[in-house]
């Protein structure tokens, strides 16, 4: 059996890893598991279609001060990330998807980033999403922000997702701590 991989390590090695602040070089590199909780404040559009696709998605739903839970499990091929908000339970599993991209799965739609280390943190930069394997045209994707980095000596995350037509389908924004590893 193959050991666990550091996806994000092995994507950012030659492009600036050692210069990511020490919380998220642990939140993306230790262990085969990871579990951590902290906080965040989850936005969104609250009209029917929003709260039918959040949840065909796994997002979570809108609501300030969340308690937060994620547990990173690593094996061979991909990570698979589980993050338990107040409000819902959001599933995804990590490939790499090139030497600086990888892709995230979220039920039936893929999302593929190229990753960047940006000032102490990880931009992600979605460039093209798939559903059920197809390619969507770019004017349906609308725009994804997320920028993982630390404040405070603590791992921070701002995530803001815009679709076209619907507006803001979910943001999220707060912090996490280490509790275990495994």
């Amino acid at each position: 059996m193959s050991s666990p991989t550091a996806l994000f390590h092995s994507l950012l090695e030659t492009t600036g890893w050692s210069c990511l602040a020490p919380a998220v070089q642990c939140m993306h590199a230790e262990g085969a598991v990871i579990q951590a909780s902290g906080e965040a404040d989850v936005d969104g559009a609250r009209h029917a279609f929003a709260r039918l696709l959040r949840r065909l998605l796994t997002l979570p739903e809108p609501g300030p001060g969340q308690h937060i839970a994620l547990t990173i499990e690593r094996h061979a091929t991909h990570e698979q990330w589980t993050r338990r908000f107040a409000r819902g339970c959001m599933r995804s599993t990590l490939h790499p998807d090139g030497s600086t991209s990888l892709r995230e799965r979220l039920g039936p739609v893929a999302l593929h980033f190229t990753l960047r280390c940006d000032d102490n943190a990880i931009d992600w930069q979605l460039h093209h999403v798939t559903l059920l394997g197809l390619p969507l045209p770019r004017a349906l994707c609308g725009q994804v922000l997320s920028r993982s980095g630390a404040r405070d000596g603590r791992y921070t995350f701002e995530i803001d997702v815009h679709l076209p037509l619907l507006g803001q389908l979910v943001a999220y924004r707060g912090w996490l701590e280490i509790d275990h590893v495994r």
